[in-house]
């Protein structure tokens, strides 16, 4: 195996190799499946405005083809393991995964380093899947809960990356060849940062053969983090729909926040599951929408608390004031102690559930290696949670729910957008 550093952690190995790839693995020696993925911390935020969609692009690409396999070898290959192979893209980060028996982990491992390492990028595959992409675009553009948001974080993060679109426009994509993004692909995709990670069954040879394979690569040019701004905004998308769909957003906190434990806390008090707040009041008391919840978006540099919720024109102006009268009492009095231990226990008992997937396992390696240079230890972030207390969650919810920084996106029937600005800040 080539020169690497080895570190030990309470559940989980890390090897550094040379030039900076990280391999993450935990094996789990009861079980019989093994989750693979290669997370690169590439995504649409690091893109030019002309390069917009080339991350999504290139995760679409490499699934058509290498230099020794067809689109169709790959699809074959795929079924024949009996596993599950796929891909997704953010805007921070692309990751390509698979999870399949213990057996078949040399065969997932080399059909993602041959895609990632050899994709051909053929023009005549790179037309086809343009049009593709096209019509996920175009699908993302008739499911009005994707677009309201789209379009929610194309105005509060307006001039910056962060505003575009993960797919990408039809008008940047037109450009793109295969030459472009292979090139692209070259210079985004750094050694540095590269994190594999695996969770469950598996041989020591396994770990040595990614190894060999990440330690060729070589570092060409720096994924430079641009920051954004939040901007409050509102903006209104008339379309011939039955319901008017609304999200609501505040300024949040970035990624790495040690508040993060108690926004999560926060987040489902008020609207993650059928016993919040927001379920409570918007949906089961006054019946005014079938669907609201909360969500928190999270970067590097920055962080949005939204609220969404689809409801009939009739009641939005209703259903806007009680969920600002909510949000005032958060901001005012807080959570209650019972909320806090049932919320609480709600996160811990996820956590603790997730143990039993090797996929969850994996992502947590991943994601966490990625985004904070290790995964927390499962008693640390019980720990974690354990230390949240009623004021953590107050002064958060006083630093968020400043009306004067609110946004409002609205997608259906819907009323000219100054006239939601004044509803918000009246």
């Amino acid at each position: 195996m080539p020169p690497a550093a080895l570190a030990r952690y309470d559940m989980y190995e890390k090897i550094t190799l040379e030039n900076g790839v990280r391999i993450v693995f935990e094996n789990i020696p009861y079980v019989r499946s093994v989750s693979a993925g290669i997370w690169v911390g590439s995504g649409s935020r690091f893109e030019k405005a002309s390069e917009n969609g080339a991350s999504h692009f290139i995760e679409h690409m490499v699934f058509k083809g290498t230099e020794t396999r067809s689109a169709s070898d790959l699809a074959v290959l795929m079924d024949s393991i009996g596993g599950q192979v796929n891909a997704y893209t953010t805007k921070d980060c692309t990751c390509f995964y698979g999870r399949v028996l213990d057996t078949h982990l040399h065969m997932l491992t080399d059909i993602l380093c041959d895609m990632l390492f050899c994709s051909k990028f053929d023009d005549d595959d790179v037309v086809n899947e343009r049009g593709v992409i096209f019509e996920e675009i175009d699908m993302y553009a008739d499911s009005p809960d994707d677009l309201v948001s789209e379009r929610l974080f194309a105005e509060i993060y307006r001039g910056s990356s962060l505003s575009r679109p993960i797919l990408g426009k039809k008008s940047t994509l037109r450009k793109m060849d295969g030459a472009f993004l292979k090139d692209y692909m070259r210079r985004h995709y750094n050694p540095k940062n590269i994190v594999i990670a695996l969770s469950g069954s598996f041989r020591r040879e396994d770990i040595d053969y990614l190894a060999e394979r990440f330690s060729v690569l070589e570092a060409h040019g720096e994924n430079k983090l641009v920051r954004a701004e939040y901007t409050p905004s509102f903006t209104a998308k008339k379309k011939p729909i039955e319901q008017n769909h609304i999200c609501i957003a505040f300024p949040g906190i970035t990624a790495s926040d040690d508040r993060r434990y108690a926004m999560q806390i926060l987040s489902t008090v008020l609207g993650g599951g059928m016993a919040s707040r927001l379920f409570q009041s918007v949906r089961e008391k006054l019946g005014l929408c079938y669907t609201i919840y909360s969500f928190n978006s999270s970067y590097d540099d920055i962080g949005t608390f939204g609220i969404y919720t689809a409801l009939g024109q009739d009641t939005e102006n209703r259903a806007i004031e009680v969920i600002k009268d909510e949000l005032r009492r958060v901001y005012d009095n807080g959570i209650t102690e019972l909320e806090l231990s049932r919320t609480r226990e709600q996160a811990k008992s996820n956590i603790l559930m997730g143990l039993e997937s090797t996929g969850t396992r994996m992502n947590r390696l991943g994601r966490g290696e990625l985004t904070y240079g290790c995964a927390p230890d499962t008693d640390e972030l019980m720990a974690r949670y354990d230390a949240v207390t009623l004021d953590d969650v107050h002064r958060l919810a006083r630093d968020c729910f400043d009306f004067s920084k609110s946004s409002l996106s609205a997608v259906g029937r819907v009323k000219p957008a100054d006239e939601y600005r004044e509803l918000m800040l009246k």
